[in-house]
Parts: C-alpha cells; sequence; structure tokens
C-alpha cells in the first residue's frame, strides 16, 4: 500500500521480509525514494504488518537507508515492534533511521 504527501511517500513491508520478499521491497522502496527531492525527502516504511524480519531483511533495509543518505533523504521506521526494536539496537542500525513508535 502506498500513500502520498508532497515531500514524503510512504510503503508497506511485507508480514516477512527477507530472502523471499527483499528485492521486490527494495525495489519498490527506491521507486519512492526516486520520486522524492532531495535534502527534504522522507520514505516511510511501515511496518505493523511485518512479523518477522531476518538478516536478508536488515541489509534491504540498510540498502534502501543508504539510497536515501545519497540523496539526503530520511526514512522513518514507523510501527516497528519490540523484537525488530531490539534487533536494530543490537546490530547498532537503530541510528540511520527515524524511528515512529507502534500505535497503541
Amino acid at each position: 500500500m502506498l500513500t502520498t504527501q508532497p515531500n514524503s511517500k510512504s510503503l508497506t513491508a511485507p508480514s516477512h521480509l527477507g530472502l523471499e520478499s527483499r528485492t521486490d521491497f527494495r525495489q519498490q522502496a527506491a521507486a519512492l525514494l526516486d520520486q522524492l527531492p532531495e535534502r527534504t525527502g522522507r520514505l516511510i516504511i511501515d511496518l505493523s504488518l511485518t512479523q518477522q524480519v531476518d538478516s536478508a531483511g536488515l541489509g534491504a533495509l540498510m540498502l534502501v537507508q543508504r539510497r536515501a543518505a545519497e540523496k539526503r533523504q530520511v526514512v522513518v521506521l514507523k510501527n516497528v515492534n519490540e523484537e525488530l526494536r531490539f534487533l536494530l539496537v543490537l546490530t547498532k542500525l537503530d541510528d540511520l533511521f527515524q524511528l515512529e513508535s507502534a500505535q497503541v
């Protein structure tokens, strides 16, 4: 699902972000980043449906973030569950993203 605002776009991550889904996810994210303006663009990745993220999924998130950083854009991870938040902290990747808390 995609939503649009002038300087931001939103992408809903799959329920399992991993080896099987990483390429499609990365391509969708890259296409959205290309539509956003440099310096002020924000890609919001909604993880509310995501149950599991493996190392391939983390790699995909890192590649999306790197592509955004090249254009000085921001990647926001929205509705991050506790397991993924812990994984991001453990791997020291939490500083690469803006994290928005899960809606209660």
